[in-house]
């Protein structure tokens, strides 16, 4: 893997720019986003970068992934998200008391800005929204019921197509701005960025491993990662791939993981929602 990452930096410095990192408006950034994945994966079809390295990836890996969704792990956590969504709360609401159309069907919409508060707002904040706003504690974030819920909810959207709407106010921008410098910074000790591995170096291999490419990856949380045996959030991944890097992560929720899953968001507008899904 060392090696793997040492490659990938040396990549990132020689010869290959930011292919959006400069000022640009959203819609320029999303073109140019969209161009450089169509031409480094030709031939495959646009929907098809919603299922991340199982689309780009060896054969083998693509069968297993198969077999493996005709039987999810993740069912029995699916349920619970249910069950908790419709289970009253102590003054007799529940979740759908909270959301738009019940909260059924909804998840496409997310992340969003939120004009009234001046900062982008997540499903998973505003299911713990919803909860203090009925005299609930709020639920921790990153893995566990939150992951659940969110994953149950993110379920009755799958299909529809992910619709940030196009950032346009000043503090809109601000905050796009935000997340697009995070997705391209450089950090921690290996000195990497979010799209050296998964623009840069997406369908690249890391051990076994292939490098999902950055469209598409936020249709499927939260995610069922075998290698931790349960369901979890995008901000989740986002502290995982700090660690990876040697830096140190920002908390789940805090305004720089949400822009970034507000920038991330809006690059794959178009991309059937397919949450839970599983990865390895």
């Amino acid at each position: 893997m060392k090696k793997m990452l040492i490659a990938a930096a040396t990549l990132a410095v020689f010869g290959i720019a930011p292919i959006v990192a400069q000022a640009s408006t959203p819609q320029e950034d999303l073109k140019a986003f969209r161009e450089y994945f169509v031409k480094r994966f030709p031939g495959l079809p646009f929907a098809e970068f919603a299922n991340g390295a199982y689309a780009v990836g060896p054969k083998d890996k693509r069968e297993q992934w198969e077999a493996i969704e005709e039987f999810p792990p993740y069912d029995i956590q699916l349920d619970k998200g249910k069950k908790e969504f419709n289970t009253p709360f102590a003054n007799g609401k529940t979740y759908s008391s909270c959301f738009k159309n019940g909260g059924i069907g909804i998840r496409q919409n997310y992340p969003y800005f939120d004009r009234q508060t001046g900062q982008v707002r997540t499903l998973e904040m505003d299911i713990n929204a919803c909860r203090e706003k009925n005299g609930e504690k709020a639920l921790k974030y990153g893995t566990g019921e939150i992951a659940e819920l969110s994953a149950y909810m993110a379920y009755t959207s799958r299909g529809k197509k992910l619709h940030v709407l196009t950032p346009k106010t000043q503090a809109e921008l601000a905050a796009y701005n935000k997340g697009k410098f995070e997705y391209y910074a450089k950090r921690g000790q290996l000195n990497f960025s979010c799209a050296d591995c998964h623009m840069y170096n997406s369908g690249n291999r890391i051990r076994a491993n292939t490098l999902s490419p950055s469209l598409g990856q936020p249709t499927g949380f939260p995610v069922y990662r075998a290698k931790k045996g349960h369901l979890l959030t995008f901000e989740n991944r986002f502290k995982g791939c700090n660690k990876n890097v040697r830096a140190k992560p920002f908390k789940e929720q805090s305004e720089e993981y949400r822009d970034l899953e507000y920038f991330l968001t809006y690059m794959s507008n178009g991309q059937p929602v397919n949450a839970p899904s599983y990865r390895e």
